[in-house]
């Protein structure tokens, strides 16, 4: 039964992420620890492997409505927040198995209550369209935000869409649903480096015993992200951000009332 129900949780949080272009890894984190009971850092590490699943997917799913042609006819915006990401991916697991449980736990909150706040103000922040920065600038701003993206992707096991998609179209002046796919792009190699930080320093081994859970929660995240990106052409992305907002900072206030 409980496989049962990490299959409908995957599926929830996919059509989530197929919607908007984001991994689904920030809804997924406190279903993980405050529904299945896993330790902050076990949760964190299946979230980043449901994430890679779940963004590939969505990346793949995605591109007939939003075009791959148009993804890598942005390839410099990738490559720039990319190089950032990845260097801030590989640091960031260094935090994550320094830390005690109740300390991560906390930064996750925050992390959760952050976005919440981000979602719901949405349109407010959305509303200011694109700065104009000179092209160096917008180099050197993708880069550093690329690593602030990477530290909080492999520390908290998200695939960090929710840090990306603002930066491209402020910075880059990009449309929302074309920006969500950039981020996906971005994420994939992002969430990989993190795997395999984890990988290095024997910490995949938390999880072994949870192979059929992943498995199940993974399968779940494909047809959510395929059933998310299908019907993307009929639904205003930004809509949904304010009652996703909602969900997140009520989710961050059961995470944050848990007992581990």
């Amino acid at each position: 039964m409980r496989n049962i129900w990490a299959f409908a949780w995957g599926a929830l949080v996919g059509i989530l992420g197929g919607l908007i272009g984001l991994g689904g890894a920030e809804f997924r984190l406190p279903v993980l620890v405050s529904i299945f009971n896993y330790r902050t850092l076990q949760a964190i590490i299946i979230n980043l492997m449901v994430s890679l699943v779940s963004v590939t997917f969505s990346f793949i799913f995605r591109s007939g409505t939003i075009g791959v042609e148009n993804v890598f006819s942005n390839l410099t915006v990738i490559i720039n927040i990319l190089a950032g990401s990845l260097i801030g991916s590989y640091v960031g697991v260094n935090y994550t198995t320094k830390i005690n449980e109740k300390t991560l736990n906390r930064v996750v909150v925050c992390f959760l209550f952050f976005i919440s706040f981000v979602l719901i103000g949405h349109n407010f922040i959305f509303s200011f369209q694109s700065w104009q920065f000179p092209n160096l600038l917008k180099i050197i701003i993708g880069f550093v935000a690329g690593i602030v993206i990477g530290i909080f992707s492999s520390m908290l096991g998200v695939a960090g869409g929710e840090l990306i998609i603002p930066t491209i179209i402020m910075v880059f002046a990009i449309d929302i649903k074309l920006a969500g796919s950039l981020s996906l792009a971005i994420s994939i190699p992002t969430i990989i480096m993190g795997l395999y930080k984890y990988r290095s320093q024997q910490r995949l081994k938390e999880v072994k015993s949870e192979q059929r859970f992943i498995i199940f929660m993974v399968f779940g995240s494909i047809l959510g992200a395929f059933i998310g990106s299908s019907i993307l052409r009929y639904v205003a992305s930004s809509s949904l951000y304010v009652i996703l907002g909602i969900i997140l900072f009520l989710s961050a206030l059961k995470l944050a009332k848990h007992k581990h």
